[in-house]
């Protein structure tokens, strides 16, 4: 329900006041630097993604639009208008799902959000089109991250659409990324492509006519999991460009998100609370490919392999345990299939994660090709993994029992990448370069140009150069 007392139009009017007028230099050095990383780490998974498996169709959509704008697409180079480009972008971040996610607060409160793989890859496409610097690019992209966390703090961290464990209604209600994220992308396209004040709030007004999207798709494994988050910045841009040509939208475009996609607001004054001096920005990355709960399972399960030299086919038996402090969301622990789409099969799977890092030891993007997938000792070790509940209040463990008698056994509280265990500098880099190398497309000497002028994005006086080496030569 929305809060009768909730002032909508005020709030947006202060939203929109603030993308418009946060200046880089007002911005906290840790916000900055963070925002740098989760440039980087999203170009990595464009370029990686732009290799996953059903995304050279997308490219195809894409090339039918060459010649007709001047956004890039990661990997391919295909040029196109920005709204096309930014769309096929952002559905390559979320292909593997390996981009930054989760808005901690203060207070230690963690919001599951998915919001980078939408805003940081809509900041960069429109910023390359447009001839943008780097400053700006991290300016208005802060802003716009800020912007989408509020909106989904207002309805305390709760997700459009969710269901809860167990229901029958498993998958329904709208996708949970691609509602609230057109807002951010809409923010972020209006500053950079230069709106007034007005002409940004009636870009929110515009946006809320075009977001939404079915939840099944995680759990289905369906392809189109990843579609959300590229639609919601097509839309988002293409809101902004309606409003700069003149188009109007409803004043309190905030309430009606509320209530059409939310269970409603309990707390608006999270909204505009310690607005311009609080800025509010994903900080987990991820390691290893695949929702963020599966990468306690792939820890544990490459350490412990590496550690005990585990060999799969000496394993009799491998049980991983889960506690009610970490995300046992349905899709996760349902029966493991190899279906229509096995990327999305697998990228949401305990079962999966710990039998491919069992037996592969690795976790990249080519394990979540079909032939990696398919791998016979992943396939075979997948009938000997089991789920069960763990006698604590928090974190995971893993068990391997194997053949000869012998048994091992860890436990995991927080895997890598959280800002209490962040992901180090150096490993951050490899994961970038492991997407470069599996792509086949950017060569490595380019790439590491990449890293190096990303580090320096405030002082690069055009993206675009960044975005330029990005791609297939």
């Amino acid at each position: 329900m929305v809060n009768e007392n909730f002032n909508g139009p005020a709030a947006i009017q202060a939203l929109s006041r603030n993308v418009l007028t946060t200046r880089f230099e007002a911005l906290d050095r840790a916000v900055v630097d963070n925002t740098k990383r989760r440039i980087l780490d999203m170009i990595g998974c464009g370029i990686g993604g732009s290799n996953a498996p059903g995304n050279s169709v997308v490219a195809e959509m894409v090339r039918e639009h060459a010649g007709k704008g001047d956004a890039t697409l990661l990997g391919y180079g295909y040029k196109g208008p920005a709204d096309i480009v930014a769309m096929a972008n952002c559905i390559f971040g979320r292909s593997f799902d390996w981009g930054p996610l989760v808005i901690i607060m203060d207070d230690g409160e963690r919001h599951a959000s998915h919001n980078s793989e939408t805003t940081v890859l809509a900041a960069v496409t429109v910023g390359a089109s447009q001839g943008i610097s780097g400053k700006e690019v991290i300016t208005a992209l802060v802003a716009g991250d800020d912007l989408v966390a509020r909106v989904q703090i207002g309805s305390g961290g709760g997700h459009p659409g969710r269901v809860p464990a167990g229901s029958v209604r498993r998958g329904a209600g709208f996708d949970e990324w691609g509602t609230k994220t057109t807002f951010g992308a809409a923010a972020i396209a209006g500053r950079l492509l230069g709106l007034t004040d007005f002409q940004l709030r009636n870009a929110f007004g515009i946006a809320i006519n075009m977001m939404a999207g079915a939840g099944g798709g995680l759990w289905e494994g369906a392809n189109t999991f990843k579609l959300s988050q590229g639609t919601a910045a097509r839309s988002g841009i293409n809101a902004a460009q309606l409003a700069k040509g003149g188009w109007t939208g409803i004043s309190d475009p905030l309430t009606s998100y509320y209530a059409s996609f939310t269970g409603g607001i309990t707390q608006p004054a999270m909204i505009t609370r310690d607005l311009g001096t609080k800025y509010y920005v994903e900080q987990v990355f991820k390691p290893w490919p695949g929702g963020r709960p599966t990468n306690a399972a792939t820890q544990l399960a490459i350490s412990m392999a590496q550690k005990y030299d585990i060999q799969s086919d000496d394993i009799e038996a491998a049980i991983y345990r889960t506690s009610p402090g970490i995300a046992t969301a349905p899709h996760y622990t349902k029966p493991y299939k190899v279906g229509n789409y096995p990327t999305g099969d697998s990228l949401f799977s305990f079962v999966y994660a710990v039998a491919n890092g069992l037996s592969t030891r690795t976790s990249r993007g080519r394990n979540f090709t079909e032939e990696g997938i398919r791998n016979p000792q992943t396939q075979a070790l997948i009938q000997r993994v089991s789920l069960e509940t763990l006698d604590k209040a928090e974190g995971v463990e893993l068990e391997v029992r194997l053949k000869d008698g012998r048994k091992y056994s860890e436990y995991l509280l927080m895997a890598v990448g959280d800002p209490s265990n962040p992901l180090p500098r150096e490993d951050l880099i490899e994961k970038f370069m492991s997407q470069v190398e599996f792509s086949g497309k950017v060569a490595r000497r380019d790439a590491e140009t990449i890293i190096g002028m990303v580090e320096k994005l405030e002082n690069i006086d055009n993206i675009q150069k960044i975005v330029e080496l990005a791609v297939k030569k």
